[in-house]
């Protein structure tokens, strides 16, 4: 196992952990809505749209460093 699978392995039990002890219904207020749910499933729905940011600037930061074409 390399060392960047075993980080992944370790923050990956940590997350989980940290889900389980957060089981409390919380309010959350954006804007002029109020929604009440579950800290997990506002923990989850963060990191993925944490992770969704992650992948879509990755991307677009790789195809801006392509070089470019030069016609002649």
């Amino acid at each position: 196992m390399t060392s960047k699978g075993l980080i992944v392995g370790v923050l990956a039990v940590l997350f989980l952990v940290i889900l389980g002890q957060n089981t409390e219904i919380v309010t959350v207020r954006l804007l002029l809505w109020k929604i009440s749910m579950s800290r997990i499933v506002l923990m989850l729905g963060s990191a993925l749209v944490g992770m969704l940011v992650g992948v879509v600037l990755a991307h677009r930061l790789r195809s801006s460093k392509k070089p470019a074409l030069h016609k002649p």
